[in-house]
C-alpha cells in the first residue's frame, strides 16, 4: 500500500579508427578572455549532445553470440534515440544497436586533460548484478586530436531513483514500502562489492541510482568521480552532491574512508521513507547546520574522528540536541527501518555501518523468511538478492549463514 507524504571480464578494446563513430562539428573559439572561454565550454557542451549517426564501418558483421561470450560490441553501430541525462559531466542518451536492435545507455563526455578519468579502469573491476554493466568504451574526436570524448556503451534502465520517486511526489505519495526496502537492500549490496575493491564511488546520490520498476532491478552508475582509496594519498574534500556529503567532508577531511559512500546511501533510503532529502542545504556551511538540526552538534571527539587534522580550538558551536528520528519523517516509519538509518547516519565513520553489516540488519529479516519472502512474491517481482560470491563475503562464513537463507541455499545448493 502507498503511503501518503503531508508535503509533497574485460568488454573493452583500444580505440581505433573503426570505433570513431560519432561525428561532431568543432568550432574555432581562442582562449583569449573569460567571455571566450565561457563560449568554448557551451560548444563543447552542445557538441557532447551530438547524436551517434547511423554510418557503416567496413567492420566486419560480428558472430552469433555462442553460451556465455560477451558480445563484441566494438563491432556494431549506435542510433541515438533520446538525451535522458545531461550535466556538467557530459549527456547520456538513449540508443539502439543498429545490427541487434538492443536499447542502450550511452554516456558521452568530454575529456580533460586537467583531470584523470578513472572510470573505465574502475568498471573494469565491477561486475555485479548490482552495478551498471559496461559493454563497450570508445573514444571519437572534434576537428582536432586535442578534442576527445569517450563513448560507454551501458545496459539501459527506463528510470532513475530521482525520477521514480518524482513521480510519487507528484500524486502526493511515497515509494511502496517493499519497494524502498528492496531498492535499499540492493543498494546497500551493490556497495558493498565496490567497496570490497578499495573502490570510493563518492556520489552516491538518487540520480546515480538506476531502477527498473517493473523487474525492481537496481544498478549503481556513474563512477566518474570514483576512486580507488590508499592512506598514503590524500583526496579532495569537495565532492559528492551536497545533499548526500558525508559530514566528514564538510569538516574538509581529506584522508576520508569509503564509509563517505554509507553517509550517502543512509541519506538515499531516508529520502524513500521521507519523499524529500533528508539534509537540504542550501550551501555547505548550510549543509551542516541541517545535519546538525537533526543529528545534534558533534562533539570536539567526533570532530576530530571525522577529520583529525582540524583545529579544534576554532570549534564554537552552540550546543543543539539530537532530534528523535521518528520526529524526522513525515509519516510513521517502521521501527527498523529508524534504527537503520540512525545507524549508517552517525558522525563518527568508524561507527558507522559498513554496507555489508547493513545488510545483515534485523530490517532485511523478512526478506530472508521463506515464507514473507513468497508473499512478497506473489505482489511483485523480485530479484536474485542472495546470489553471493566468496568475493562478495570476504570468505567471512558467518556473514554467509546470516545474508544466505537455508531455504535459499538448499532450493539452490549452495
Amino acid at each position: 500500500m502507498a503511503r501518503y507524504a503531508k508535503k509533497p571480464i574485460n568488454k573493452y578494446t583500444q580505440p581505433t579508427d573503426a570505433n570513431r563513430r560519432v561525428q561532431t562539428e568543432a568550432a574555432d573559439v581562442d582562449d583569449i578572455d573569460l567571455q571566450q572561454a565561457i563560449l568554448k565550454f557551451k560548444n563543447l557542451q552542445e557538441k557532447q549532445k551530438t547524436p551517434l549517426k547511423n554510418q557503416r564501418t567496413k567492420s566486419k558483421s560480428p558472430a552469433p553470440q555462442q553460451g556465455n561470450q560477451p558480445m563484441d560490441y566494438s563491432q556494431f553501430t549506435f542510433t541515438s534515440l533520446k538525451v535522458i541525462g545531461q550535466g556538467s559531466f557530459g549527456i547520456v542518451y538513449k540508443a539502439k544497436v543498429n545490427e541487434t536492435g538492443e536499447i542502450v545507455a550511452v554516456k558521452k563526455v568530454i575529456q580533460d586533460k586537467r583531470y584523470k578519468n578513472r572510470e573505465i579502469q574502475i568498471l573494469q573491476e565491477l561486475d555485479h548484478s548490482n552495478i551498471v554493466e559496461t559493454k563497450h568504451a570508445y573514444f571519437t574526436y572534434g576537428d582536432s586530436p586535442d578534442e576527445q570524448y569517450l563513448n560507454v556503451i551501458m545496459d539501459y534502465q527506463p528510470e532513475t531513483l530521482h525520477s521514480f520517486n518524482a513521480q510519487f511526489l507528484k500524486q502526493q505519495q511515497l515509494l511502496p514500502e517493499i519497494q524502498a526496502k528492496l531498492y535499499s537492500y540492493q543498494l546497500l549490496r551493490g556497495i558493498a562489492f565496490v567497496h570490497t575493491k578499495g573502490i570510493c564511488h563518492r556520489d552516491i546520490k538518487p540520480h546515480n541510482v538506476l531502477i527498473n520498476p517493473d523487474t525492481n532491478v537496481l544498478k549503481i552508475c556513474d563512477f566518474g568521480s570514483a576512486k580507488k582509496l590508499s592512506p598514503l594519498e590524500p583526496n579532495i574534500a569537495y565532492i559528492c552532491s551536497r545533499c548526500y556529503r558525508a559530514p566528514e567532508l564538510l569538516f574538509g577531511a581529506t584522508n576520508y574512508t569509503t564509509q563517505v559512500d554509507m553517509w550517502s546511501v543512509g541519506c538515499i533510503i531516508g529520502e524513500m521513507f521521507n519523499g524529500l532529502p533528508l539534509f537540504l542545504g542550501a550551501s555547505a556551511v548550510d549543509q551542516l547546520v541541517e545535519i546538525i538540526k537533526i543529528l545534534g552538534s558533534p562533539s570536539k571527539e567526533e570532530v576530530l574522528s571525522m577529520n583529525e587534522l582540524y583545529d579544534i580550538k576554532q570549534y564554537k558551536i552552540v550546543q543543539i540536541r539530537k532530534k528523535d528520528w521518528r520526529k524526522v519523517f513525515q509519516t510513521v516509519v517502521d521501527p527498523q527501518a529508524i534504527d537503520l538509518i540512525s545507524k549508517i547516519l552517525t558522525y563518527c565513520p568508524r561507527t558507522r555501518l559498513t554496507a555489508l553489516q547493513a545488510l545483515t540488519h534485523s530490517y532485511f529479516d523478512d526478506l530472508r523468511d521463506e515464507t514473507t519472502f513468497r508473499m512478497y512474491q506473489s505482489k511483485i517481482q523480485i530479484p536474485d538478492l542472495f546470489d553471493f560470491t566468496k568475493e562478495e563475503l570476504s570468505n567471512n562464513q558467518s556473514l554467509a549463514n546470516k545474508l544466505i537463507p537455508k531455504w535459499y541455499q538448499k532450493r539452490n545448493k549452495c
